[in-house]
């Protein structure tokens, strides 16, 4: 399996949405900060037929509120084995593991990274990490990682032009948009 024919792609949250670092509120409320870029990606990759899943070891309000923005309703939180509620997914979406793809940025991912016919992680993932990733990015979590992931696979399954081509239309007075 490859980046063409992969059917479920899942993504960690620290460090791979956001840069990793964790900020806190004094009430101890979590604050992250996504890229619209990546957001952007998400939704041109699922209008693809891609399905999108987060799976991460955290749990946050403010991931549910991005997932849901961005209508991933495969949302798995404060998972300590992630390759346990991989299999259960795509058991559950009759899938396999040659059909799925992972991108996670430590040594926790690596078990489901492993697994997945595709793997990726971000310029500033784990160096072991880096070793085993079927796609290391030129950019850094939280700074377009996610989005470059979104185009790759979008080109290698030949539907990267389709799915920019909304945003290329030119207009019957010959002005492009």
């Amino acid at each position: 399996m490859s980046a063409t024919t992969l059917k479920l792609m899942a993504f960690d949250v620290d460090g791979v949405m956001t840069d990793g670092r964790l900020y806190f509120t004094d009430d101890g409320s979590e604050v992250k900060a996504f890229h619209t870029l990546d957001g952007q990606g998400l939704k041109m990759l699922a209008g693809a037929g891609v399905q999108l899943a987060i799976i991460t070891g955290r749990r946050s309000n403010c991931v549910a509120h991005r997932a849901h923005n961005l209508g991933i309703d495969l949302l798995f939180q404060g998972v300590h084995d992630k390759h346990a509620v991989m299999a259960d997914l795509l058991k559950r979406r009759g899938l396999t593991f040659a059909e799925a793809g992972y991108m996670g940025d430590d040594v926790v991912d690596l078990p489901v990274m492993r697994a997945c016919g595709f793997s990726a992680t971000p310029a500033n993932g784990h160096a072991v990490v880096k070793q085993y990733a079927t796609l290391t990015t030129q950019l850094k979590g939280g700074e377009g990682a996610v989005r470059e992931v979104c185009d790759h696979l979008l080109a290698a399954q030949g539907r990267l032009e389709a799915a920019l081509a909304p945003y290329l239309v030119t207009f019957p007075d010959g002005a492009a948009q």
